[in-house]
């Protein structure tokens, strides 16, 4: 989905490792004036070491910034980040003594810093080790994971490829190759990745498989409208990597709603349009959130699960949850779970009250629809109670706790080209059309906007506004 600057949160991962580099100092401290043999485990008393803590503390943090410490876990391997906090330490070094000499400290023992230095590379070397590790396990089980298309079949695409291929563990999965050659689609680029298609059947690609980046690797002016291609692609919120001939001047193309960042992509310079949120880190303490809430939320709230169950079964035969085929991030599959509020079997008579549909575009909505199971089906509706399982769908990664309803395909398959950027973050248990007071009466079009808006405006702080003005509405009952 969203831009990958950081796969961690920078503001967190800096917390972490403003703590290690504290815990460094302090156990340091303890090992040489406790554990030292031979009389080394001594210590003068005149430098402040509250003070000497600080001013570490503090040269650190600048040197780690200066020196990128913060870089994307999915593109980079582990020798990289070895080398950055080696550097980074002793630029921190550096700049310590700088301090020390401007606020004329002097008597710090040598050991004792030689010490520091040995457990804080190595804590911070553990730390990014494990983490390294953790979100390399998770890509090779197939979590987390960017579906990349290329245009382009030749010496670009090629190195493209190889540059993929080369960070195995980065979840990157190339679908395949296209080109501006109708007579050699089903040939085969490299590895086994072949031309999959033309290049104007772009939009039926993009609608039809799950594509996270689409990377142009030839020259732009080899594309006959290849402006038309960015603004699609743009539109249907995939972000877009272009390998530079810098030529992008030449289609006078400008942007609508995507940022241009120029980018490293696994070695590769690359400029890329991306209309999702740009904060990476901000986006993970989401994901963070989300299963937190969702599993301390499913903990508290079994009992209502329990009376929910059985209502609906003193009320209707058949399953107490519903599973339905959603599209999530990109159009990612998965099975939405919520309580049945309908008869069983409600989607075959689904055809037979076409004619009653009160929304307009794809969506279907009925005031008083009849297939809805009396008393507890309303009440579930009302109160917004039915979509409690989809707490499951969180805690499996395949929604979050606030973002855009998750869509049928089939309606999905009548939107407009800028309708399906809604696609381009995960689905959400709530949104802003969630707490419409008169979410029903919305137009498609007003649906589709709110949920844009909500992408365009995203923050932590509005997702949760939007959790507690959506937990005013369940109290309210102004659901429908």
């Amino acid at each position: 989905m969203l831009r990958e600057h950081h796969l961690l949160t920078t503001e967190l991962q800096k917390v972490l490792d403003m703590v290690i580099t504290a815990a460094s100092f302090v156990v340091a401290y303890f090992i040489k004036r406790d554990m030292m043999p031979g009389g080394l485990d001594r210590l003068s008393t005149g430098p402040n070491y509250y003070i000497v803590l600080l001013m570490i503390v503090i040269a650190w943090f600048i040197a780690f910034n200066w020196m990128g410490m913060y870089i994307s876990y999915r593109r980079s391997d582990f020798f990289q980040f070895f080398v950055r906090i080696v550097k980074s330490v002793f630029t921190g070094l550096v700049l310590l003594n700088i301090g020390l000499y401007t606020m004329h400290m002097a008597d710090i023992s040598r050991l004792l810093m030689g010490i520091f230095l040995g457990v804080n590379i190595s804590l911070l070397t553990l730390s990014r080790f494990v983490i390294f590790k953790f979100l390399e396990k998770m890509r090779q089980g197939g979590y987390n994971t960017r579906y990349v298309l290329i245009i382009g079949s030749h010496e670009r695409a090629t190195e493209t490829i190889a540059a993929i291929e080369s960070y195995r563990t980065s979840g990157y999965k190339i679908l395949g190759c296209l080109d501006v050659d109708a007579a050699v689609i089903g040939k085969s680029v490299v590895n086994g990745h072949k031309i999959i298609g033309h290049v104007d059947e772009l939009e039926t690609i993009l609608k039809n498989h799950t594509v996270d980046e689409l990377v142009f690797s030839m020259p732009l002016k080899l594309i006959e409208n290849a402006g038309q291609k960015l603004s699609l692609a743009e539109s249907m919120g995939v972000k877009v990597r272009i390998i530079p001939d810098w030529q992008i001047h030449h289609l006078m193309y400008q942007p609508g709603v995507a940022t241009i960042h120029f980018e490293d992509f696994l070695g590769l310079y690359t400029m890329s349009l991306s209309t999702t949120p740009f904060n990476e880190g901000k986006l993970f303490v989401k994901s963070v959130v989300d299963f937190i809430i969702a599993a301390i939320f499913l903990i508290l709230i079994s009992p209502v699960f329990i009376f929910v169950i059985f209502a609906i079964r003193a009320f209707s035969r058949g399953p107490v949850f519903y599973k339905q085929e959603r599209l999530g991030q990109n159009g990612r599959r998965f099975m939405l779970y919520k309580f049945r509020t309908m008869v069983k079997d409600a989607d075959k008579l689904l055809c037979e009250l076409k004619h009653m549909n009160e929304a307009d575009g794809p969506a279907f909505k009925i005031k008083n629809d009849p297939r809805i199971i009396p008393w507890i089906g309303t009440f579930l509706r009302k109160t917004s109670l039915d979509e409690l399982p989809q707490l499951i769908n969180i805690l499996k990664g395949e929604m979050s706790l606030v973002g855009p309803r998750p869509p049928i395909p089939s309606e999905v398959d009548e939107y407009d080209i800028w309708q399906r950027r809604r696609l381009s973050i995960k689905p959400g248990l709530t949104c802003y059309w969630q707490i419409e007071p008169n979410r029903n009466e919305l137009s498609f079009d007003e649906w589709m906007r709110l949920d844009l808006k909500y992408i365009d405006t995203w923050s932590l702080f509005n997702d949760f506004k939007l959790l507690f003005l959506t937990a005013k509405a369940v109290v309210m009952g102004s659901g429908r």
